[in-house]
């Protein structure tokens, strides 16, 4: 690979565009089977109806396994978020509709959002006390089957010239409650030090699907413990913060 192709580097993964292709390449350590369950993800939300970059194919560069997908040119909804902050409502309206045209759509065959949550929480470096309760909650919680994409955030929608926006990066995506996705959503935004923002967002989701504040706010102990897994120190202290909530209720 040409490493003057590359438009993204992260822990784990460089991704590089070649003519009309975009190619992730994962890093040796990574599973091959976390790197098909992602190329699987994408081919049945592709199948379910939603906008998304094509799938073209899964190979092995090397060592190394890669997914290629069609490229889109554009630039991503956070991009313009950045450059164009005078219209920031407009943007989180383009940002909620999105959101919830994903959760219109259904894959019966994507993993259960719950199966991936109770195993995140069990891995959870939090006491035996905390689990239990995270556990009852998640148990509680409503069962839905709509799909999630599990970290739908603005640098991951594409907006093309032509007007369409297509969804990228579905490695998380399961079958589920939606108010769980929403409230991964509300978290990124605070994790990157925007809660003005987050507010604004969870409030115009809320009254866009006539859901309650309070339904999408149980779920945020929840997903708060689940996200900790990752194991990122900078972002650890302010998750348990949200996972302590669920000792006070």
């Amino acid at each position: 690979m040409n490493e003057n192709n590359i438009i993204a580097v992260r822990s784990n993964k460089k991704i590089y565009k070649e003519d009309d292709k975009v190619i992730k390449v994962f890093s040796e350590e990574y599973r091959v089977s976390d790197v098909l369950n992602e190329a699987l993800n994408q081919a049945r939300v592709e199948e379910a109806g939603l906008n998304i970059p094509k799938l073209i194919e899964v190979k092995k560069i090397g060592n190394c396994w890669a997914i290629v997908n069609e490229f889109i040119e554009g630039k991503t909804l956070e991009q313009l978020m950045i450059e164009d902050p005078d219209n920031m409502d407009e943007y989180l309206e383009r940002f909620v509709n999105l959101q919830l045209e994903v959760h219109k759509k259904k894959a019966p065959m994507l993993n259960k959002l719950k199966d991936k949550m109770n195993a995140k929480i069990s891995a959870a470096d939090i006491d035996a006390t905390t689990r239990y309760e995270l556990h009852t909650r998640l148990e509680s919680m409503p069962k839905h089957t709509k799909i999630c994409h599990g970290d739908f955030c603005p640098s991951n929608i594409i907006c093309s010239p032509d007007g369409k926006d297509y969804i990228i990066d579905w490695a998380h995506a399961t079958q589920g409650n939606a108010s769980a996705d929403v409230a991964r959503s509300y978290l990124r935004f605070c994790l990157d030090g925007r809660q003005d923002i987050a507010n604004v967002y969870l409030m115009k989701f809320c009254r866009a699907s006539d859901t309650a504040r309070q339904y999408v706010e149980k779920w945020l102990p929840i997903v708060a413990a689940s996200q900790s897994v990752k194991g990122k120190p900078e972002e650890r202290e302010f998750l348990m913060k949200w996972v302590d909530i669920v000792d006070y209720e």
